[in-house]
């Protein structure tokens, strides 16, 4: 059952992600780069095995199988990637406002856009 939760979790952070993309304002294409992340993360996070209250490092006195461990290598390279997501956004965030400022519109491709007849 919790692998059925974390994948629609993660494809409900796919979804969201891919239509905010698709938008033409540059805030909600941020959002949906944030979301895709989100998702990414949730994936490489569970490609480690879902396991609950077991130790990424070995103990002493516990046997050395995959049965009573969790493997570490997921966890390391989602937090390198949180790391470099909250970068990816800031810089996002500076080269959008900075086309607000010269275009004057925050439309990603910098054209006004069409009034409603």
């Amino acid at each position: 059952m919790m692998e059925f939760a974390l994948a629609s979790a993660i494809g409900a952070l796919t979804a969201g992600g891919v239509y905010l993309l698709l938008r033409a304002r540059s805030f909600d294409v941020i959002l949906g780069l944030t979301l895709l992340s989100y998702a990414t993360n949730l994936l490489i996070f569970s490609a480690g095995r879902l396991a609950v209250g077991k130790p990424p490092v070995l103990l002493e006195g516990v046997e050395t199988t995959l049965a009573n461990y969790t493997d570490p290598l997921p966890q390391a390279l989602v937090l390198t990637a949180i790391v470099i997501a909250f970068a990816m956004t800031a810089v996002t965030i500076v080269v959008a406002m900075r086309s607000r400022a010269d275009n004057r519109s925050d439309h990603v491709d910098a054209r006004e856009p069409e009034a409603d007849a």
